[in-house]
């Protein structure tokens, strides 16, 4: 009966209709059996098997294990189902092993089209070295700026030249394609000349009344919490009261710090920029990346690269090369899985069931993945940034940390939260591997001694890893004595040097009033 049920097809209307469904082949695993090579490498090869759902699998593809990974296959065997809805009698010649199993049909993969098992880009340690130009080079460039003057490309929305790899499209109907993607109100034009003029000078203090820091080192670590271990319960409650007391004040003054009595606020915030504009002001979303970045893959043109994935997988359901079928009885040979994550999966008393499921291209490759989530009702306990969190996203599960931000429409820089609040969709960007949108996410975090709870929910968004995330930061002073056009601050800075520092920072009070720093009073900090 169950089979009979697993069986059914439903019509698009279906409310058992999803995308993971449809554009995904998966199958549950009914036997697993693991069989250990004769070296010692750790690794062996896992057979499970099961009915094809959704789609035909190639076994060229890579597949996703719940609770191991991503793995290529070796072998996809297409066995006699063993509950057949219709009895009938097959006049295929079938080969019988060993302990009964009939093999109807057996595939092998195609060293030449087999999709490799890539995870991250290996850099090229001498990219990033410049040589002086000659004076040749030097007037062949002048000439080549001259003749981009007057030249505008036609990009889609989101293109960037970036130094991570390129994930080119393989087709050839690229200028279709493009004018399809135009039409659809993606595209936008840029002048080339225009677009290397915009990178802002980090050594100037702009006048300004916000400041941002894209990489703040020291912010690294805040989040986690000191060993458990290590701890007494009291200690353990405090930490957990201070954490819950920090997430009640981001939510009444978000972004305000207070300048510290034993540093200089100079050299505290030295990694910050002043903004006079958070919206319009320019940001290069390559500038001072750390080398490690060029380890992660970055797409040319994310919305083409996914049409034309899509369109793969619809024209593999009408091939029969190297394909089992859906709906058929398979064994898989996942390869090279190592040996104590499939003893685990094997084991007898496992009441979790495994999932095995085709991959798309390139989702087994690295990028910055952005979801849209929110905070789930249920739960109250603060969720800080870079906190470990479970993701599920679609058939796959990962543990990462995700970075919380704001999602400006008319921007390209987003805003850092140091929590995720109730009541409103914020932004979590994580390092993870490459997932088609739309996908829905389910977020859980581990409690001690206790299953994981639900912590939030959303969809995937993107993966983009050109997106601005700053971490903004507001100083606060007390005026102490106000005239009509003058005001006299305190508590803002503790020392004239500081005064002086950011003398060209706007002011600016909470009903709008903006004004500048003119001179400091005392030895102080006063101004």
């Amino acid at each position: 009966m169950m089979i009979c049920i697993s069986s059914c097809g439903f019509s698009r209307s279906s409310i058992f209709h999803h995308h993971i469904g449809e554009t995904r082949d998966h199958m549950l695993c009914l036997n697993r059996v693991c069989i250990k090579p004769d070296d010692n490498t750790g690794l062996c090869t896992l057979l499970v098997s099961g009915y094809l759902r959704a789609h035909n699998l190639s076994v060229n593809q890579l597949v996703y294990v719940s609770g191991a990974g991503d793995f290529q296959l070796s072998q996809i065997d297409v066995l006699k189902d063993p509950c057949p809805l219709n009895e009938r009698k097959s006049s295929d010649v079938m080969e019988t092993e060993d302990n009964g199993i009939q093999i109807v049909n057996t595939f092998v993969p195609d060293s030449s089209n087999q999709e490799p098992l890539l995870v991250e880009n290996v850099p090229d340690p001498l990219a990033g070295e410049q040589t002086w130009p000659t004076e040749e080079d030097m007037e062949e460039a002048n000439i080549n700026n001259k003749q981009k003057k007057m030249v505008k490309r036609k990009l889609p929305r989101g293109t960037s030249e970036y130094q991570a790899a390129w994930i080119v499209d393989d087709t050839d109907d690229e200028d279709k394609d493009s004018d399809n993607d135009n039409q659809a109100g993606s595209g936008m034009v840029i002048d080339e000349q225009g677009h290397a003029d915009q990178g802002s000078d980090g050594s100037d203090i702009d006048a300004v009344s916000h400041f941002t820091e894209k990489f703040d080192e020291e912010t690294v670590g805040d989040t986690e919490m000191a060993d458990e271990e290590n701890l007494t319960k009291e200690q353990i409650e405090a930490e957990i009261k201070k954490i819950k007391e920090a997430n009640a004040e981001d939510e009444e003054f978000p972004d305000e710090v207070e300048t510290p009595l034993d540093v200089p606020a100079k050299k505290r915030f030295a990694k910050y920029r002043g903004l006079k504009s958070f919206r319009t002001s320019s940001w290069d979303p390559k500038e001072s990346l750390p080398p490690d970045y060029a380890r992660i893959f970055a797409f040319d043109n994310f919305t083409r690269t996914q049409k034309h994935v899509l369109a793969k997988i619809a024209k593999l359901d009408g091939e029969t090369k190297d394909c089992a079928l859906v709906g058929s009885y398979v064994r898989l040979h996942v390869t090279n899985i190592p040996t104590d994550v499939a003893s685990k999966l094997c084991d007898p008393s496992r009441r979790i069931p495994v999932v095995v499921s085709g991959l798309l291209q390139h989702e087994s490759k690295m990028s910055v993945l952005h979801f849209s989530i929110k905070k789930h009702d249920s739960y109250e306990a603060p969720i800080k940034s870079k906190e470990p969190l479970i993701f599920n996203v679609g058939f796959r599960q990962f543990t990462a940390r995700p970075l919380f931000s704001s999602d400006n429409i008319n921007c390209n820089k987003h805003k850092m939260e140091r929590f995720l609040h109730h009541g409103r969709f914020s932004v979590a960007s994580v390092y993870a591997p490459i997932c088609f949108p739309p996908l829905p996410l389910i977020v859980l975090k581990n409690r001690d001694g206790e299953q994981p709870a639900i912590a939030a929910v959303g969809s995937l968004k993107s993966v983009d890893p050109d997106r601005i995330i700053l971490k903004k930061i507001v100083l606060t002073g007390y005026p102490q004595r106000v005239s009509k056009l003058k005001a006299i601050v305190r508590y803002m800075f503790h020392n004239p040097e500081d005064v002086k520092w950011f003398k060209p920072v706007e002011l600016w009070t909470k009903h709008g009033r903006r004004g500048r720093i003119k001179e400091t009073v005392g030895t102080h900090g006063v101004l």
